[in-house]
C-alpha cells in the first residue's frame, strides 16, 4: 500500500477547489491507499481548513507556524522536508506556488519529481506510470518513474473530478513541533490587489470568452454581441490583452483572474493549463475551435470544430429565437 499525501492550498480559511481533485488523483494512483492532506499556515483560518479536510481525508496534518500566514516556498520547503518521509508519494495542484516550491523539495527529500500530470495509468511495482502534455497540449508524454525512494507530483487543476463524498471521520495531526524551525531569505509583505476595470468577470455567472481565433479587434464586437444576448459578459485569454485588444482585468487564467461561472463558452481558445487554471468551480464548458485537436476539447462538455466567426452569430440567432 502506497502512502500518499496531498499539499492543500487554501485561502481564507476555505480549501481550494484542488484539494477534492487530489484525492480522485490520488486514489487513481492506488485505491487502497490512506491518503493523508498536509495543511500549512496559520491561526484559525488554518484550523477551518484542516475541520473541512477531515470530511474527506482518512488523516489530516497541520502544520501552524506564524510565518506562513501568507505561503512562503522557501519557508515551506523546509518545513515539508522535515515532516514527510522520504518514501511517501506527495500529490499537489500545479500552479505558480507549487512550481517554486515543490522541485526543491524533491531534492531536499531525494525523491523523483515530474510536474503538470494529466492522468496516472497505475503503479506497478515501484514504478508509477503518469501521462503530461507538451507542445501546448498537441502531444501526450508517458512518463515512468520510480517512485521507491518517494515522489513529488503536481497534478493539473479540473483533469480529475472532485471526489465529494464526506464520508471520512479524519484525525486532525499537528505536525507543528516536528516542522521545527526553518530561516527564509525572502518574506511576505503585503498583497496588492489588481485594478479591476468595469467589469468584474469573477461575479459573472455567464462567460463568453474569447482567444487568438477571434482574429482582429475588430471581431470583438460580434462576441459582446452574443454575450449581452446570453445574458453575460466577454472575458479573453492572453493573447488577446497582449495584442492590447482588451484590458488585463478581461482575463482569465493563472496570469489573469480566476473565475468561477456556471457557463463558460470558450472561443477560439486552445486551452493551455495557464488558461484553464483560471476556470474554476466546475462550469459547463463549451469550446469552439476549428482545430479539432485542441487541448480544450479534453476539458468541455460541449466541443464544436467550427470557426468562431461563422458560429457566433449563429448561436446568437438561436438564442434570441429560444428567448
Amino acid at each position: 500500500m502506497s502512502q500518499i499525501f496531498a499539499y492543500i492550498d487554501h485561502h481564507g480559511g476555505q480549501a481550494a477547489d484542488s484539494a477534492l481533485e487530489l484525492l480522485t488523483a490520488a486514489k487513481k494512483i492506488d485505491s487502497s491507499a490512506q491518503v493523508t492532506a498536509v495543511v500549512c499556515g496559520s491561526g484559525s483560518e488554518l484550523d477551518q481548513v484542516c475541520t473541512q479536510m477531515a470530511k474527506h481525508y482518512a488523516q489530516v496534518w497541520k502544520v501552524d507556524k506564524a510565518d506562513l500566514s501568507y505561503p512562503n516556498a522557501e519557508l515551506l520547503r523546509g518545513y515539508l522536508a522535515n515532516v514527510l518521509p522520504a518514501e511517501g508519494i506527495l500529490l499537489a495542484a500545479h500552479g505558480t506556488l507549487s512550481m517554486d516550491l515543490l522541485p526543491g523539495l524533491s531534492v531536499k527529500l531525494d525523491s523523483a519529481y515530474v510536474a503538470d500530470v494529466v492522468d496516472f495509468e497505475g503503479l506497478e511495482g515501484s514504478t508509477l506510470k503518469t501521462i503530461r502534455q507538451e507542445f501546448g497540449g498537441q502531444a501526450h508524454a508517458h512518463v515512468h518513474c520510480d517512485v521507491g525512494q518517494g515522489a513529488v507530483i503536481t497534478v493539473r487543476p479540473g483533469v480529475f473530478p472532485p471526489d465529494e463524498s464526506a464520508s471520512a471521520s479524519g484525525e486532525v495531526v499537528d505536525k507543528s513541533a516536528e516542522a521545527g524551525e526553518v530561516q527564509a531569505k525572502r518574506k511576505y509583505l503585503e498583497v496588492v490587489a489588481a485594478e479591476m476595470g468595469d467589469v468584474d468577470i469573477t461575479k459573472e455567472d455567464i462567460l463568453v470568452s474569447i482567444g487568438r481565433g477571434i482574429g482582429d479587434e475588430e471581431n470583438i464586437d460580434e462576441a459582446k454581441e452574443l454575450a449581452e444576448v446570453m445574458g453575460g459578459v466577454v472575458s479573453c485569454s492572453r493573447p488577446v490583452v497582449d495584442a492590447k485588444w482588451m484590458e488585463k482585468s478581461r482575463q482569465v487564467g493563472t496570469s489573469g483572474q480566476t473565475v468561477k461561472p456556471k457557463v463558460y463558452l470558450a472561443m477560439g481558445i486552445s486551452g493551455s493549463f495557464q488558461h484553464m487554471g483560471g476556470v474554476k468551480g466546475n462550469p459547463f464548458i463549451v469550446a469552439v475551435n476549428n482545430n479539432p485537436k485542441a487541448p480544450i476539447f479534453q476539458v468541455a462538455d460541449v466541443g464544436v470544430v467550427a470557426d468562431m466567426l461563422e458560429f457566433m452569430p449563429e448561436l446568437k440567432e438561436k438564442v434570441e429565437e429560444l428567448k
